[in-house]
């Protein structure tokens, strides 16, 4: 997937991935006793993860990774995801590594806009 060892390479492949609908890559970059955990109090494991939170991606029409700050095992990476009806939104994720493979990611939702105005994140 990316050069191992180099963390931001790493989390830059896997929005690539996921840009591209490519699951299995996604999958791979994971480790088996993954995690996703939000604001809503979620923890919930990698095979949930995939049933829950995986959705086509042909409703993305760009990630903008704005920020990618790695020390040691964990990173931050703030990005902004441009739906392709021009909505968009803001989201910074807490990467925890395990050597090359993430094993814990947990997400801080951002505001939404749409036509230049932020708008009400729904659930």
């Amino acid at each position: 997937m990316a050069a191992a060892g180099n963390k931001a390479e790493i989390i830059r492949a896997i929005f690539a991935a996921y840009l591209a609908n490519d699951r299995e890559g996604v999958a791979q970059a994971f480790a088996e006793d993954f995690h996703f955990n939000t604001p809503y109090g979620e923890n919930i494991d990698k095979p949930t993860y995939f049933d829950k939170c995986w959705r086509n991606s042909d409703w993305i029409g760009r990630h903008e990774i704005e920020r990618i700050m790695v020390e040691g095992p964990d990173a931050f990476v703030t990005y902004r995801c441009v739906a392709k009806d021009g909505k968009s939104f803001r989201n910074t994720e807490f990467f925890v590594f395990e050597g090359d493979r993430v094993k814990r990611v947990d997400v801080y939702f951002g505001p939404s806009h749409q036509d230049g105005k932020l708008v009400k994140q729904e659930r």
